[in-house]
């Protein structure tokens, strides 16, 4: 009598194994199609944000497609690559290949006043994870035009703070370019000059956060800087 009491227990236990797990795949497996559509939603929103629109979820569709007019991939040559969705290419993944081999994502938006914008994705390290985010310049090449950061789990109050407006806003007119030669942008802590092209204040209590944002910044742009100039030409 005791040995069918523990097999029943053991068939009983593997049965609801089973089916739980057999349950938990089939959820992840219907929730898949919209866990994606959220994420494509939310990058819409992101590049939008980058030129200073904002929009919802319901119209962030509709206005990506009437801001953004072209996008494509170069490599660090400024050579377009057929055959890539730039909307599709993941950045971290790409980072992991030689420098030769990354995919670069550009995405050409047109804004309100008639300007023709370059959107360029960032990613790079903050302090508990991942940042990222997109950098839109004016027609120069080198002027910023808005900006856009999130991070994964930066601390709140500090780090976490560079996906805020008043961080985000100092980037704008700022310029990637001194003289003809690539820059970037500093994070300066203790208070940079506003007159000052090329710097922003960092972040108070978040100074790894910024300095990785600030590599971040100089390590994805400049990888652009032979298709700038082309561009320019």
């Amino acid at each position: 009598m005791k040995d069918f009491s523990n097999k029943y227990i053991m068939v009983f236990s593997v049965v609801m194994v089973v089916s739980v797990a057999i349950l938990l795949s089939l959820t992840a497996l219907l929730l898949q199609p919209r866990q994606e559509k959220n994420v494509e939603v939310e990058k819409k929103m992101n590049i939008l944000s980058s030129m200073n629109v904002t929009s919802a979820k319901a119209d962030a569709e509709k206005l990506y497609d009437k801001y953004i007019k072209e996008s494509y991939v170069i490599n660090t040559e400024g050579t377009v690559i057929e055959g890539v969705d730039a909307f599709t290419v993941s950045l971290r993944a790409e980072q992991k290949k030689p420098l030769a081999e990354q995919y670069l994502p550009v995405f050409i938006a047109v804004a309100d006043q008639g300007d023709t914008l370059h959107i360029l994705p960032v990613e790079g390290k903050g302090l508990w994870g991942p940042i990222w985010g997109y950098v839109a310049l004016k027609p120069d090449l080198e002027t910023i035009a808005g900006v856009t950061f999130d991070h994964k789990g930066e601390t709140p109050g500090l780090g976490a703070e560079i996906n805020t407006t008043g961080f985000e806003s100092q980037f704008l007119g700022k310029t990637l370019y001194d003289n003809g030669s690539f820059v970037s942008v500093q994070v300066v802590k203790g208070g940079a000059d506003k007159a000052d092209p090329h710097k922003v204040d960092a972040i108070s209590g978040g100074t790894i956060t910024s300095k990785g944002l600030e590599a971040m910044m100089h390590d994805c742009l400049v990888k652009y800087d032979k298709y700038f100039k082309e561009e320019r030409r």
